[in-house]
């Protein structure tokens, strides 16, 4: 390999380690029953809070609140996995990596 490739790679090594730990500091939000069950899921892929809107705690709903909580903490962890493989495909320019 030429020193030019060499250089390139490493910068994209760089960018995609900066992009990680971007990723690891960021958060999504994702919600289920019409906003009555809110989740933040960082980048790690960790569930930083749950909200549940009181007009839908009802001790004969629980199961229906554990659907919308199951429902919310699913789609913020897609959302999550989503967001990062936009920003890895924008890095690496659509090339498959693995591992990343």
């Amino acid at each position: 390999m030429n020193k030019k490739m060499i250089q390139q790679a490493k910068k994209l090594q760089q960018d995609m380690l900066k992009m990680q730990e971007d990723l690891e500091n960021s958060t999504v939000e994702a919600t289920s029953g019409g906003g009555a069950v809110k989740v933040v899921v960082n980048g790690k892929l960790r569930i930083e809070s749950i909200s549940i809107s009181e007009e839908v705690v009802d001790s004969n709903e629980i199961e229906m609140l554990s659907d919308l909580i199951l429902a919310a903490v699913n789609e913020g962890i897609t959302k999550s996995q989503d967001e990062a493989s936009k920003r890895m495909s924008s890095l690496t320019g659509g090339l498959n990596i693995p591992g990343f």
